[in-house]
């Protein structure tokens, strides 16, 4: 699977993505750092990537937009970078590439994961 990262996330999460077998890219290689979140999610949905952010903003737009991609995964941890937040991720990345692939939001946090299929409505 091809993910971008958003500038709120480490680059250092292309490593642990690439040793899961994914290609990754940050906004920061490819994209104008003050470039709004409408245009980086323009960006992914034409490049085939799933965006991989620690904000909310990405499923307001999805919600307000009812688009049908590009898929978002949300992390909403407090510690991104721990071998727990790795874990939760490459099983997120595993368990839903279906619905990734077609279209969707998952939310992650400690305690669960939320799949909700694009369009929202």
């Amino acid at each position: 699977m091809k993910v971008l990262l958003d500038l709120n996330l480490s680059p250092r999460w292309c490593t642990v993505l690439e040793k899961h077998g994914h290609s990754c890219v940050h906004w920061s290689e490819v994209g104008d750092l003050k470039a709004s979140d409408a245009s980086m999610m323009e960006w992914a949905r034409k490049s085939g990537h799933v965006v991989l952010t620690h904000d909310l903003d990405f499923g307001a737009i999805l919600a307000a937009t009812q688009a049908v991609g590009p898929s978002v995964i949300q992390l909403r941890t407090q510690d991104v970078l721990s071998p727990r937040t790795e874990s939760l991720l490459a099983e997120v990345l595993r368990r839903y590439e279906p619905e990734l692939a077609a279209g969707a939001i998952v939310a992650v946090d400690e305690a669960r994961m939320r799949v909700h299929v694009l369009p929202l409505t």
